[in-house]
């Protein structure tokens, strides 16, 4: 990012490689709508070239930085569009899958994978982001409270908090 900022915009192609993944994998667990996170992706993308004069090695690492504008592409994102609306897609359960021998099995994951989303989106936009920076994006507590400017401490609450009230409302909809 150093090099893209010092006016290399070739650059920008090589963390674009390999970082668009992690950043589409942030939005779709917050949104649960892949066309609409694409377009998230390429907002941040946008923005870290128009942004690029405020990177610095200083500050952080490239991570924290790139979903530190991610969050903020998301909060203007809900406040133009309200809330998105998880949307659980059942439609790659097909009939030849309940065919295969473990089909129940297959079908009883999804359904779990489906519940979890669903409770998921129930959460808070506060606690789902920070459960989806430390558990979907594997960031550490440190680059969290880096990404939401608070301490590593502050985090930690909220993440367990956060899963608390997952498990809570998840159970509720497993009954």
């Amino acid at each position: 990012m150093l090099k893209v900022k010092a006016g290399d915009l070739d650059k920008m192609g090589l963390l674009f490689e390999r970082y668009h993944r992690a950043l589409f994998a942030f939005f779709y667990h917050l949104t649960g709508e892949s066309a609409y996170s694409e377009d998230l992706v390429q907002t941040v993308f946008y923005r870290m070239l128009k942004y690029r004069h405020t990177f610095s090695a200083e500050s952080g690492e490239f991570r924290t930085w790139m979903y530190h504008l991610g969050r903020n592409v998301m909060n203007d994102a809900l406040r133009k569009n309200k809330r998105m609306v998880y949307q659980a897609d059942m439609s790659s359960v097909s009939e030849r899958n309940l065919a295969e021998p473990a089909a129940d099995f297959q079908l009883e994951k999804k359904q779990e994978i489906d519940n979890l989303h669903a409770a998921l989106n129930k959460l808070s936009n506060e606690h789902r982001e920070v459960l989806v920076l430390s558990r979907f994006q594997d960031l550490s507590y440190q680059e969290i409270a880096s990404i939401l400017q608070t301490s590593e401490g502050n985090i930690k609450v909220k993440v367990h908090r956060a899963m608390k009230e997952l498990k809570s409302i998840y159970l509720k909809e497993m009954i």
